[in-house]
């Protein structure tokens, strides 16, 4: 997979959520000198955790700090992927700390106190491994979907090959030209096909006894 790298955040919004320690002004210089739009928020109460809306819509990027409770939920789904990337502060290296972070989405930690000359480096792995997770899981989501809707055109190939009395590959080829034809997907096509074929022996005379048999 080969993608164009993100090098430049220049006008992101970030985000950060920390107590205040460990060189969190540092961070914040650096990230305003590399030209992102920088703001603070509050630190959630005990127990309590941000609104992924609200994220999504205040922030491109967020800095998360470790040392904290669980700012966002950790039940992210299967791919743990945030609305928007994370970057973990670390200071207590434990590997409860750090699990807690990845939980929560963090693709990238940036170790407390800050020094100027991490952020950079630790800012373009966070949001491009951000990225790219986001790119895998929707290529996962498309495969999945299409998986599924595989039996829709094996259906319509039986349905074709009864129809006009021809083998699976003739059938195959007769449903690639109408659904090019269409400007439409295989799956998407398939399933219009046998939506059409349902509605019409639903009104076909013959359903008609059955239907007012059942009334």
């Amino acid at each position: 997979m080969s993608r164009n790298l993100l090098q430049n955040f220049r006008g992101a919004r970030a985000l950060i959520i920390a107590s205040g320690e460990g060189g969190i002004d540092t961070l914040e210089s650096v990230l305003g000198k590399l030209g992102l739009v920088v703001a603070r928020a509050d630190v959630p109460e005990a127990g309590r955790h941000l609104d992924l809306a609200l994220v999504e819509e205040r922030a491109d990027l967020l800095f998360i700090d470790g040392d904290l409770d669980s700012v966002l939920p950790c039940d992210l789904g299967a791919a743990r992927t945030p609305p928007v990337p994370v970057i973990g502060l670390v200071g207590i290296e434990a590997p409860g700390r750090l699990k807690a972070l990845m939980n929560q989405g963090a693709t990238a930690f940036l170790r407390k106190p800050v020094y100027a000359g991490a952020v950079y480096t630790t800012l373009f792995l966070g949001v491009n491994q951000y990225l790219l997770r986001k790119e895998m899981a929707s290529e996962l989501n498309a495969q999945q979907d299409r998986r599924r809707r595989r039996k829709a055109v094996i259906k319509t190939i039986l349905l074709l090959m009864e129809e006009h009395h021809v083998d699976d590959d003739e059938a195959y080829v007769m449903l690639r030209r109408d659904s090019m034809r269409r400007r439409q997907s295989l799956e998407d096509y398939c399933e219009d096909y046998i939506s059409g074929r349902s509605k019409l022996t639903a009104s076909s005379p013959e359903a008609e006894p059955r239907t007012a048999a059942r009334r």
